[in-house]
């Protein structure tokens, strides 16, 4: 083949779950039936990776300093509900009638893998307790051994700063995803929660 198209395939493979028959596949689809498509594609991606960044408030992704969530003042701001990323955010935004305010850690405790709470943001975390009058953290990390650590972790947290620590559980299965739950089984796990 082509070192074009080889290029185009290797580049495929950065994403989640794509290996080198997948990549081909959508590597040859955009070529033969849909290059307007793949222009596009290209655009939005080009667009998408120069402009979006993390929030300075909570970590999740936006093209702004601050994402729209942290500055909508019609949000409860004394309840934080923490996730692990913003795939988890979009989840809950589309699942639910949440009304508060998020932190996302970009990941989850795993001392192994060097991922400790500063790498979570969680002296932000920390700042926004003190800055808001939070009452409730609502613990959202994924029902995996890292996530029930982390929320663990956080839950601790939460009662040395006097904020009650509420988990997510009903309807989320040991070691799910929260980003690929039906939007059912998250709003009954939201509304669920529980003190940890």
């Amino acid at each position: 083949m082509e070192a074009a198209l080889d290029e185009l395939i290797a580049a495929l493979r950065c994403l989640p779950g794509v290996g080198v028959r997948s990549a081909r596949r959508m590597a040859l689809h955009l070529l033969e039936r849909d290059r307007q498509g793949g222009r596009r594609l290209s655009q939005a991606l080009d667009v998408a990776v120069e402009t979006i960044g993390h929030c300075s408030v909570c970590r999740t992704l936006t093209a702004s300093d601050t994402c729209p969530r942290c500055l909508d003042a019609g949000r409860d701001r004394g309840v934080i509900c923490v996730v692990e990323n913003p795939g988890d955010v979009l989840a809950i935004e589309n699942a639910t009638d949440y009304r508060g305010l998020f932190h996302v850690l970009l990941g989850r405790l795993s001392p192994l893998d060097g991922i400790g709470p500063e790498q979570l943001g969680l002296d932000r975390l920390e700042q926004r307790f003190r800055q808001h009058a939070v009452r409730e953290l609502i613990l959202a990390t994924n029902a995996s051994v890292e996530g029930e650590v982390t929320a663990h972790y956080l839950s601790e947290m939460a009662a040395r700063h006097g904020i009650r620590a509420t988990r997510i559980a009903q309807g989320v299965p040991s070691g799910g995803e929260l980003e690929y739950l039906d939007s059912g089984t998250l709003n009954q796990a939201l509304s669920g929660r529980r003190d940890y």
